[in-house]
């Protein structure tokens, strides 16, 4: 074998070693690449009690409790509903209808234990799949997205603003 066909064998192997490694460890870290999970997938996926995640979706309209310093909501996706026990100061932004992430660990009477809340500025920094759930289940308003992100008015032709 020449000298150019050896450095093409050892340039071979090392790339094929490498992609068996980034492989292995993509199948390995699978499940916990997710920046959050909404609440239908907690429910398919039958998380452990104790198993630590982060869990995003929308504070339900009525849902928050606040007795002291502990707070209980439920975050929903529109499809599936997460009861939420959090003790801690709420950030400025959290509110009923808004989105918001939550680091914690299931309970085992399905309780999330929340040591962690974070409130989204609104549900356009939603993930698509996360959208997409919403919009089937009737929960999203496009139009008062729209109104909250200063989206264009129609004008009319006299130079008013149509309503």
């Amino acid at each position: 074998m020449t000298r150019k066909g050896r450095r093409l064998v050892l340039i071979g192997a090392a790339l094929g070693v490498l992609g068996l490694a980034a492989g292995l460890i993509l199948t390995a870290l699978n499940d916990t690449i997710v920046f959050f999970r909404t609440p239908t997938e907690v429910a398919q996926r039958q998380v452990a009690p104790g198993e630590r995640l982060r869990l995003g979706g929308l504070v339900e309209a009525g849902s928050l409790v606040k007795e002291g310093p502990n707070v209980r909501f439920v975050v929903t996706d529109g499809a599936a509903r997460v009861n939420v026990a959090y003790s801690g100061m709420l950030p400025d932004l959290f509110r009923e209808g808004q989105g918001v992430v939550t680091e914690g660990a299931l309970r085992p009477d399905g309780t999330f234990s929340a040591d962690t809340v974070l409130a989204k500025h609104d549900e356009r920094y939603m993930p698509r799949e996360v959208a997409d759930t919403l919009k089937k289940s009737g929960h999203w308003m496009e139009d008062a997205q729209n109104a909250r992100a200063g989206a264009a008015v129609p004008v009319s032709a006299g130079g008013s603003v149509a309503r």
